[in-house]
Order: C-alpha cells, then structure tokens, then sequence
C-alpha cells in the first residue's frame, strides 16, 4: 500500500490522482489533501477518501473545515502546504500545486525524505540547481508527471550505461498551430481555452496554447536529466501520441506512446517501478484509428518563448526565475481580459530586458526575483493597457 499526499486535490491533475487511488484501492491511499480556494469539492474528496490531513490557502476556510470535519488535521497557508509535504504517515508526495507556490513544499517533500510524483516544473524552471543539488544529497526520487518527462523518464529506464544523442520532446502545437503573427492578434480567450488534445488548467492551457509551456519542459528536461541544452530537440506533433523520445548515439531512437490521457503517467509515477494493471479509467492506444503520425519544426519566429525559455536558462541565475513568474502574471492578466494574446510574449520580453540577476541564488533570492518579476510585469500591464 503506497500512502500519497496529494499537493493540490482538487486540480486537474488533482483529481485524476484520486480516481486513479479509487481505481486501486488496495494498492494506493490518499493520506492528505489540499486546495486553494475550491473548498466545494475538497469537502467531497474528504468524505470520499478519508484522509487523515488537508491544507487550505486561507485560514478562514481551514477554520470552517476543521468545524465540519472535526477529526480532521486541518492546515492552511504555505506551512500547512510544508506540512503535508513532509508528512510522515505519507510514502510519496504527489506535487500538482499551480506555479512558484510548489517550490518550498517541494523542498519540504525533499528534506523530509518523500519521494515524489512530479506536476510543477515550475519549481525546476525557477529552483533547478538548488532542487535537484538537495534531492542528490537526501537521496530521494524526482518521479516526473508531465507526459513528456514521463515518456523520457520510461524511454531511458535500462539505457542508463549508454550515451544519449538527444532528446526529442515534443509537442501539439496548441490550438494555434500554424497561425501568423497576425492571425495570433486576433486571438480571443475562448480561443485559447480550447486546447485540441488535452483537457487542463487555465494557466497550462495558456501556456500551451502561447507555446511557453514546451519552454518550461525544456527547463525541465535540461535539470531533471541533467542534459544540456545543446541535446533537447522540439518537435510538433499535432496527434500527441508520441508523448517524447531518446534517441541514442547508435541513432536508436525509444519513445513512449500512449493516448492523450494524463491518467497513464500519474499512474506510472504511483507505481513505478512497476506498471498498474489497465483499469476502466484508461483505455488503450489504437494506433489504427489515429492512422498517420506526424512531425513538424516549430515555429520560433511566430511563438517567441522557447527562444526566451532557452536563452532564461542558458543565462542561469534568477533569469529562469523572472521568466516564470512574469509569464504567470502575464497569463493571469490575458485571463483576466487586461491584455491580448500576443502581448504575454510581448511584455515578457520587456520584463527581461529590465532583470539585474543574481547568481547561484539561494531560496530567498529566488522568492525575491519571484516577487520582483511577478510585480514588473504587473506594472508594464498597468502601464500599457
């Protein structure tokens, strides 16, 4: 029995962490809970699940939880987030927080000894070097969740003695694939929402949809195995079926395919190093029905922020930082209807151009770049629109 904290129950990842804990239930349990601001449902995965523990963002929620639920743990705030990272009833610490707020819990998780199951590359855009110095040092697990690192993660499982040539990530494309750079100007929101493989958030949605979340994977990719720039290849692939790919120095290349269905590496990181049996909430791949799989070049002139996401981490320091947390309060502010779809690059690329970094930062100079960036672009928004 594997007993998991889950950082963020009630998202999208989330949630599927729990039907999958309700498809096997005697081989996953769900310890801990938490969630921001959807406190509806939490109440319904409490009563579903029976955890032991839950973490809410405001106090005043907490206080209602705990009123209801009075054999209940109740937390809130970052320290109740610290808490259920490091839990001590919990095996594994699945982190499907929403942007830089994984950080710390990350690093609680990882100071506590928790393995953990892997949804916030925000923490390895904005904390690479730091995270992965203490997860060698506490000698713990980083089991990715993204599709994409999922499939690298399998494709490289038993290869560990031979030379990889590259990685080949790939990508859908978002929902605007093949647009020009006046075609992206008239996007609307509706637009943007509507990603045609992958059911998510908003925020990753976005991202997808303005190509920055495949800059954020390459951050990623480049930390979590430890792999240089030079050695990550994009490639778009609209039919999201091969999820990424390892090609060796033989030229051998070993990929994973699966559907379009986030169930199949949450289950993989739960299990591994093993598989789960398939269940009645995944169905299998047929190859025959999508027909043809294709690859394309991404466009780096039309959609700007891999070439952002690499040059941020090339640089190092609080540059992948600022990128991150700039590109989180321009998201929201696209969300929020203040600026067009074009204008999240856009603005980035103004915030940058106004970083002073730091470099080899510690923890409170990447909270501060953090808060820096977050607060520029707030101010060029307001400035502008």
């Amino acid at each position: 029995m594997k007993r998991i904290s889950i950082l963020g129950s009630t998202g999208s990842i989330g949630a599927q962490a729990l039907e999958l804990i309700a498809a096997y239930p005697d081989q996953l349990k769900a310890v801990a809970l938490s969630c921001s601001r959807r406190t509806d449902l939490l109440r319904k995965q409490i009563v579903a699940f029976a955890p032991e523990a839950v973490s809410l963002a405001r106090e005043e929620d907490a206080k209602a939880i705990r009123a209801e639920f009075p054999h209940l743990e109740v937390y809130w705030g970052e320290d109740g987030l610290k808490t259920l990272a490091s839990l001590e009833s919990a095996d594994m610490v699945l982190n499907s927080l929403m942007g830089m707020r994984g950080l710390t819990p990350t690093l609680a998780a990882i100071d506590a000894g928790r393995d953990i199951a892997f949804a916030n590359k925000e923490t390895l855009v904005a904390g690479g070097e730091l995270v992965m110095d203490r997860v060698r040092d506490r000698g713990v697990r980083l089991l990715p969740v993204d599709s994409e690192h999922s499939a690298i993660f399998q494709s490289l499982e038993g290869n560990e003695a031979c030379r990889l040539r590259r990685i080949l990530l790939t990508a859908s494309g978002g929902p605007f694939r093949g647009y020009t750079r006046k075609q992206l100007e008239l996007v609307e929101l509706e637009d943007a929402l509507k990603h045609p493989n992958w059911t998510m958030g908003q925020k990753i949605t976005i991202d997808s949809a303005t190509m920055m979340n495949k800059g954020l994977e390459i951050i990623e990719a480049r930390w979590l195995f430890d792999v240089p720039l030079e050695k990550i290849r994009v490639l778009i692939h609209p039919q999201s079926v091969l999820h990424s790919a390892v090609e060796y120095e033989d030229g051998s290349v070993i990929g994973q395919m699966g559907n379009p269905d986030m169930k199949a590496p949450i289950a993989y990181a739960f299990s591994w190093p093993r598989r789960f049996p398939m269940t009645g909430t995944m169905r299998p791949l047929d190859l025959i029905a999508f027909g043809t799989l294709t690859f394309e070049e991404p466009n780096d002139e039309v959609f700007r922020t891999m070439t952002i996401a690499r040059q941020a981490c090339r640089q190092g320091g609080t540059w992948p930082v600022c990128m991150n947390g700039a590109n989180e309060a321009l998201v929201d502010a696209f969300l929020q209807r203040k600026i067009r779809f074009v204008q999240i690059q856009d603005l980035l690329e103004e915030v940058l151009d106004r970083h002073q970094p730091v470099e080899r930062p510690g923890l409170e100079e990447i909270l501060e770049a953090d808060r820096w960036a977050r607060e520029a672009a707030e101010s060029i928004v307001k400035d502008c629109c």
